[in-house]
């Protein structure tokens, strides 16, 4: 089964949030074939654990303002790892060396990946 239409919209309010806080190296994974209660994975790496918060806190106020429930919120403390788990949809977002030493990407890398549609940076 491949992620539904919904859980890609929810994927595009979460990537354009992350973005617009300086979110880098998004990946989003198809995950809908071995776990069968999520379709989504969105990875995303700030440079610290400011803009790691920043970007967390933007991606679940604007998933809550298009009207999706957020059914967990894991690591907003320490700011390393932030996990927002929204049903179809679970984000991560990463510190650097969090991101590179959990490598999300290796575990799953037998998903298939979502295109992710940003607006490309102005030079």
């Amino acid at each position: 089964m491949a992620a539904t239409e919904s859980s890609r919209t929810m994927l595009d309010v979460a990537a354009h949030a992350a973005d617009s806080k300086g979110a880098e190296d998004l990946i989003a994974l198809d995950v809908s074939q071995p776990l069968p209660l999520v379709d989504i994975f969105l990875l995303a790496t700030g440079r610290n654990e400011r803009n790691v918060a920043a970007i967390a806190d933007e991606v679940e106020a604007k998933l809550l303002e298009a009207g999706h429930k957020r059914l967990r919120r894991e690591g907003r403390a320490e700011s390393r790892w932030i996990l927002l788990d929204f049903g179809d949809l679970v984000v991560h977002v990463f510190h650097e060396q969090e991101r590179v030493y959990y490598g999300l990407e290796r575990l799953w890398k037998d998903c298939p990946l979502v295109p992710i549609d940003l607006p490309t940076p102005a030079e």
